[in-house]
């Protein structure tokens, strides 16, 4: 069926040029950012959010499968469709449209709308004198708000935690097969669905629509979770049934409008301590130093393996590069740009695959190093590398510990300068993306790309990992990064050619199973891990018809779940 009745419906709606149908439009909303891709009937862009309300009626009333999406900057695949294998026609409704963000509370709360992003939020907050709950990484890559609240995703931020909030306003299915809206927000917006969604995107009501609540907007248990370095879980896990709430971990089984989240004070004096070691030990030593003796926490505390700085250093040369002269305001931009020249490149059969990636890679090489002096020093003299950055009353801490530290330990360290702060911290945010520029040009020669997403318990001495041989000699490359202080680790393997890469993760996942690991740890299960028990419970009671993202988390795609 073709269902051009209902397409004219939906352009009749939100107007013709808001309702993707070509392939080649609907494409940049179909393909996963880095993983997974599937078909849809149709991408929709809507304007406002009470347009997203009566999309939601026409497709229940239509028996559509819907799939929320934001800005498709998710790592596994689950703000997509997975495959074509499902068993209602599929509509994807594009939300970054609707990118209102409301200052509540004189700044120490927001409500963020639906297509709203970290990046625009930052800057809104700048004259408060307050940051949103992530500044680095995907506040760059110019995720969503939203996007963050319904995967808890992690970030690099030891204070703060996962983004959580227990007040969102939001629209389910019943298991009646019915739309309702619930109103979460703790604001009073009026009564009918309309009146609320149009209410709310005018910002038409007044702090006294605001009452007192007792509801959270905010992790506000993690600071004290990541200290207990004697416990034997992990400290932060998408699965953990604490943070799920609402649109909070809902992973797109719910339609969220918006979410009102904390915000937080900005530190008046920042300053990073660049650290080196060949010794894993030494850095279980200072981790449980500072998170048990320190009356500070650090800002941020991200592990870098010498192999990963390498790869970094030669594959996301070109990120770097343009993040540094034309800052992240530029980035969604280029990412928008280098899907659209990714296209225009496979409809010309003379042009190679992933044309762009080949073209930026190729003009990075013209470019001279771009990383400071000390830190290439470090990299030939230290294995591990961990960027720790203090603020306020807790630079003295770290300053006092690192004069220390070394007298009686293997490895140093160095204070950074204005200028080196800037290239360790983002050196550290590109090396994300090198294993998958190495994957992409080099292809030909090996294996599939698998990237796992780990949380180790709190007291896990051993952290660093060492693979048995007979799996070590299946690999092609192996490149870790991640959250040492929150012992969160992204282990990124580009496995060799004609190895199982499905029975291999299998094996390694058993292995973190029997340590007490926990995993996805921050990007959320998408379509890449297998959602366990408590998530599945979650998304069943979100979603009893599976009518949002259905096969979230390898569960059925099938209308109500059968």
């Amino acid at each position: 069926m073709n269902h051009l009745d209902v397409i004219e419906r939906f352009k009749s709606l939100i107007g013709t040029h808001h309702v993707l149908t070509s392939h080649w439009n609907k494409l940049p909303h179909t393909k996963g950012w880095r993983y997974g891709s599937g078909s849809a009937l149709a991408v929709l862009k809507p304007g406002k959010l009470v347009e997203i309300w009566k999309i939601l009626e026409i497709c229940v009333e239509k028996d559509f499968i819907i799939l929320m999406q934001a800005a498709n900057t998710g790592l596994t695949g689950g703000s997509t469709p997975f495959g074509n294998n499902y068993d209602r026609p599929v509509v994807v409704i594009n939300t970054m449209r609707i990118d209102h963000i409301h200052i509540i509370k004189g700044g120490n709360q927001i409500v963020s709308l639906a297509g709203s992003t970290l990046y625009s939020l930052e800057k809104k907050l700048k004259p408060y004198g307050r940051e949103p709950h992530s500044i680095i990484g995907s506040t760059s890559i110019g995720a969503s708000i939203v996007g963050g609240v319904c995967n808890n995703a992690g970030g690099s931020l030891v204070q703060r935690g996962p983004s959580y909030t227990q007040m969102a306003l939001y629209a389910r299915i019943n298991k009646a097969g019915n739309l309702e809206l619930v109103n979460e927000l703790g604001i009073n917006l009026g009564s009918t669905p309309e009146e609320i969604l149009e209410n709310l995107q005018n910002k038409n009501y007044q702090e006294s629509d605001i009452p007192e609540t007792d509801k959270l907007c905010s992790d506000n248990k993690y600071s004290q979770i990541v200290r207990e370095i004697e416990m034997n879980s992990p400290s932060r896990f998408n699965s953990d049934t604490r943070l799920l709430y609402g649109a909070s971990g809902s992973a797109g089984k719910i339609a969220v409008f918006a979410v009102r989240l904390d915000t937080y004070i900005s530190p008046k004096e920042n300053k990073v301590f660049y650290v080196g070691t060949n010794n894993t030990d030494v850095f279980w030593k200072i981790r449980r130093d500072i998170l048990s003796k320190f009356k500070t926490l650090p800002t941020i505390g991200d592990y870098l393996h010498r192999d990963c700085y390498d790869a970094a250093k030669k594959y996301s040369k070109d990120t770097f590069l343009v993040i540094e002269r034309l800052g992240t305001t530029f980035l969604p931009t280029l990412f928008e740009l280098k899907r659209r020249v990714d296209i225009t490149a496979k409809k010309l059969r003379f042009l190679p695959d992933n044309f762009s990636d080949r073209l930026m890679q190729f003009l990075s090489n013209f470019f001279p190093n771009h990383l400071p002096k000390r830190m290439e020093k470090f990299r030939n003299l230290y294995e591990h590398h961990w960027i720790i950055e203090m603020s306020d009353e807790g630079i003295n801490e770290a300053r006092e510990y690192f004069s220390k530290i070394f007298r009686d330990n293997s490895g140093d360290y160095f204070e950074c300068n204005n200028f080196e702060s800037k290239k360790a911290s983002l050196h550290r945010f590109v090396s994300a993306s090198a294993i998958g520029r190495y994957h992409l040009l080099h292809s030909k020669r090996h294996g599939e790309m698998m990237s796992l997403d780990i949380a180790f318990p709190r007291n896990e001495k051993n952290w660093f990992e060492k693979l048995p041989k007979e799996i070590n000699d299946m690999l092609e490359m192996k490149l870790y990064y991640g959250h040492l202080f929150c012992h969160v680790l992204h282990q990124n393997y580009i496995v060799k050619k004609g190895i199982d890469c499905e029975k291999l993760k299998s094996k390694l996942l058993k292995m973190y199973d029997k340590r007490g690991a926990e995993y996805p740890a921050e990007h959320n299960v998408g379509h890449e891990y297998s959602a366990k028990l408590s998530l599945r419970k979650f998304y069943k009671e979100l979603d009893p018809t599976n009518t949002f993202n259905p096969g979230i988390g390898r569960t059925s795609k099938n209308k109500n779940w059968d």
